[in-house]
């Protein structure tokens, strides 16, 4: 059995080291301190195989084997696989303890590279983008916020004037869960080129046929605005409608409000895909980083141009959008920020998502970590090494 013995200044350096030679995969066995600073003693990954009793002998087929030598064999597989689950155990005990060790480490070494994973996680931005980000800051950087914001200004892709769907024209369905704002956001997009170029060239079309006054809500809309408005259903009346529309020069489709784990999403994304229309996400600010999270995993396609983060005035904080936007590299098209059609729909202004991600908060919520939760947050949430993305700097 090959057994390692790692000797690093750090535990991080130790871990960086084990990684290289055995793999994401390898075994912690034990870690101490010694003078020379951590010493950590691993194994390989597929060393675990002889243990995991894959090599054991299996019965030849058609051989009738003796009940004691059944048993035998049964008893020696649960012993093995008692071993094998105590060492696991083992493991990812001494991972928590390294992870705490590597956390500690750093606030002592380096007290401005900590205060700033404290600030971008009470933001609510993910453990693992700080994590990343964090780790390519130089140290002892004086500037930690500064070079942090500079650092996700230059991630944030920001649609252009080319990348302008009023301008350009066409056809694009908002999508997204209930309650994020997509009738509203609809409205004022289609202001924005009822101004530009008429009423005649724009037109609205509702998918909704679910949710009590969605028609009529889009349809208040459109007489405001002086546009038509159409309800579909279906693929093969989509395809209808929009053939009857295809000398507009801005069609907007109002899609039906569902959880992002709702069967229908993938039905919705195939009749649009049949009748190719383009997708515009919508997030909501106000949710949570999981949520988000998993709204763009369900939701995204290569159709989805872009995104446009809605509800900035009732966010706490933009953290986890923000984070959600960098890490999918998402194209953020506008941002809203209230109920007003078409006044509350903006062009995107990366510096005041970031002042407002980053502006200290006046009282601590029961949501805000404590100094002491750091080290048992750090080490429960991994190194998440499969989540590695790289970004401009």
């Amino acid at each position: 059995m090959n057994i390692r013995k790692f000797i690093a200044a750090t535990a991080r350096e130790a871990l960086r080291e084990i990684r290289s030679e055995l793999g994401e995969e390898a075994i912690i066995l034990s870690n101490r301190k010694t003078p020379q600073g951590v010493e950590i003693v691993a194994m390989a990954n597929d060393e675990m195989v002889p243990l995991a009793g894959v090599a054991a002998q299996q019965p030849q087929v058609g051989k009738v084997e003796p009940v004691e030598m059944i048993e035998r064999r049964k008893t020696n597989q649960a012993a093995q696989d008692s071993i094998l689950g105590e060492i696991k155990s083992m493991h990812s005990m001494l991972q928590k303890q390294i992870e705490t060790l590597s956390w500690n480490n750093v606030q002592q070494r380096d007290p401005q590279r900590a205060g700033m994973l404290r600030r971008m996680l009470n933001a609510g931005f993910s453990p693992l983008l700080a994590r990343q980000l964090l780790a390519k800051m130089p140290e002892g950087n004086e500037k930690g916020e500064s070079w942090i914001k500079q650092v996700i200004k230059r991630n944030v892709r920001v649609a252009g004037a080319d990348d302008d769907i009023v301008a350009r024209g066409g056809v694009y369905a908002l999508i997204g869960p209930t309650g994020v704002g997509k009738t509203t956001t609809t409205a004022k997009l289609a202001a924005r080129a009822v101004v530009r170029y008429g009423a005649d060239k724009v037109a609205l079309l509702t998918t909704d046929s679910y949710r009590i006054g969605a028609y009529e809500q889009l349809k208040i809309y459109g007489k405001i605005l002086g546009v038509t408005v159409h309800a579909v259903k279906g693929a093969d009346d989509l395809r209808l409608t929009l053939a009857a529309l295809r000398h507009k020069h801005l069609v907007l489709i109002d899609t039906v409000g569902m959880g992002q784990r709702d069967e229908r999403v993938s039905e919705q994304s195939e009749m649009f895909d049949a009748a190719g229309v383009q997708r515009m996400l919508v997030l909501n600010a106000t949710s949570g980083g999981d949520t988000l999270e998993d709204v763009v995993r369900m939701y995204y396609s290569n159709k989805v141009i872009g995104c446009i983060a809605t509800k900035l005035d009732e966010a706490a904080n933009l953290g986890a959008v923000l984070d959600v936007v960098v890490r999918h590299r998402l194209l953020m098209h506008f941002m809203a920020n209230g109920q007003r059609v078409p006044e509350d729909l903006h062009p995107v202004n990366i510096e005041i998502l970031l002042h407002r991600a980053f502006k200290p908060v006046d009282e601590k919520t029961p949501f805000t970590l404590e100094e002491l939760e750091f080290p048992t947050m750090m080490a429960d949430s991994g190194s998440e090494a499969s989540g590695e993305v790289s970004y401009a700097i």
